[in-house]
């Protein structure tokens, strides 16, 4: 290591607090740092010189891959022209102006206005506060309660951090918030009671939901929050029909349906966003991550006709609302996009998700069928996870002080590929950026093949 790396190390474990970081192990140095120093197309280099392949596009953000200048360019031009003004009190540019246009044709149908944040936790935070204003100008002041799904991802802060549905996001935070409640994660393979199939399991999760609903009361239950298919908390396809018997609770008893697109959004599953895939119909959207392909910071919450109405009508007697960042609709970022959404729309991307992904989806489950070290592999579009079970056909868990799913991420490693060990569970995960192609896709599940036999030979000796 040249000094000049030995020296941003020392400065990194002396000053900087890392996200979802080991801190002692940090600034002791015990957990090894990593400089990323450029990146092109899937790759990656570090410090040490290494070329790796980035199996998880950052965090399921970078859609268009690395390296684009073309939104750099765009991000110049924009900074040259104007850097920044606010969007308060009906001020707008041209940029932002534009993408929302564009953000409602990439939308499901009944669509109608669109809302900047910086985050995927903003916009959800923002969500939040639309829904009780909704239903407050209805005069409707008990229905307040959010429901949301154990292992959803939806945030981290307090109201977004209490929508999450994994403990290590509430521990040690007095999470979750009172008004937030959870239920089942639809996920047969984990999840089903013993001998139930996928259809009953269906019916199984829109009973429990509705159970949920009644026993909190109707009149208290505002919305219902959930990914179209669950990513930080396993990669989990829905079950077929799922969203339709779920619809026909929220439905029945008048409760808002919040989908969550952060990761979903802009042709990660191969297709426009998770709802057209899974025939959802939002009364409200969540975007953030492949909106920029993350180069630059921006979330938007897209309103649905239903909700935005209310707050139109509703502006008469109540005035302004009072909600906005200082950042919302930054031109800058809103150039990013733009550029971003040029790009996915002219090289096709979403079809490219839609059939990379498939292949690599099946190429995993023809490489892993039989393994002693996987119970399951799933996914769709361009997201796969590989779950790894002391006992498949027993659905029974490895002990989690064995580690074994980021024994496999640090195998993957090793072998100059980037997988994420998922936060819940012993499960590696995959999120390519959407310009993969079949060569990689081959490259990624060899090096995944090779590290998981590394991994079960240590364990299962």
């Amino acid at each position: 290591m040249s000094q000049d790396y030995s020296q941003l190390f020392d400065q990194d474990r002396a000053h900087f607090m890392h996200p979802s970081t080991h801190a002692h192990d940090h600034a002791s140095g015990a957990l090894k740092g990593r400089i990323i120093t450029g990146a092109e197309g899937i790759r990656l280099r570090d410090h040490e010189g290494r070329e790796l392949i980035d199996a998880f596009a950052g965090l399921y953000c970078v859609n268009i891959g690395y390296g684009r200048t073309e939104v750099a360019d765009a991000i110049h031009r924009q900074a040259k022209e104007l850097a920044y003004y606010h969007t308060y009190v009906g001020h707008s540019t041209e940029a932002i102006i534009e993408l929302s246009s564009r953000i409602i044709d990439w939308a499901p149908a009944g669509m109608k206005k669109v809302y900047y944040g910086l985050s995927g936790s903003d916009a959800n935070e923002t969500q939040v506060k639309l829904v009780r204003y909704y239903n407050n100008i209805l005069g409707r002041p008990l229905k307040k309660k959010i429901i949301s799904r154990d292992r959803g991802y939806h945030g981290s802060g307090i109201m977004t951090g209490s929508l999450t549905g994994l403990p290590s996001f509430h521990q040690h935070f007095d999470l979750p918030v009172e008004g937030v409640k959870h239920t089942v994660c639809p996920h047969w393979y984990r999840k089903a009671p013993a001998g139930m199939d996928e259809q009953a399991f269906v019916r199984y999760c829109a009973d429990e939901l509705e159970q949920l609903i009644l026993a909190e009361g109707p009149d208290t239950v505002a919305a219902f929050i959930g990914e179209p298919l669950m990513g930080t908390g396993g990669i989990i396809v829905p079950p077929k029909g799922y969203w339709q018997a779920i619809q026909a609770v929220l439905d029945r008893y008048d409760v808002l349906l919040i989908a969550d697109e952060v990761v979903c959004a802009f042709g990660r599953l191969g297709s426009k966003m998770g709802s057209q895939r899974y025939d959802i119909r939002p009364d409200l959207i969540t975007t953030a991550k492949g909106l920029t392909s993350a180069y630059a910071p921006l979330s938007a919450v897209i309103v649905g006709e239903k909700v935005w109405n209310v707050i139109e009508e509703g502006s008469q007697k109540a005035g302004p609302m009072g909600h906005g960042w200082t950042y919302s609709g930054h031109p800058i970022c809103a150039a990013a996009a733009l550029a971003n959404l040029d790009i996915l729309e002219r090289e096709n991307l979403t079809e490219n998700a839609e059939v990379v992904g498939a292949y690599l989806n099946r190429r995993m489950r023809e490489t892993f069928e039989g393994h002693p070290l996987v119970g399951e592999v799933r996914g769709d579009g361009m997201l796969c996870a590989v779950e790894f079970m002391a006992d498949r056909e027993a659905r029974t868990a490895f002990d989690p002080a064995l580690k074994v799913g980021p024994q496999v991420s640090a195998a993957c490693l090793e072998r100059g590929m980037i997988a994420r060990a998922m936060p819940h569970g012993d499960i590696l995960g995959f999120a390519p950026p959407l310009v993969l192609s079949q060569e990689d896709a081959e490259k990624i599940v060899a090096i995944t093949k090779a590290a998981v036999d590394e991994v079960a030979g240590k364990v299962l000796g």
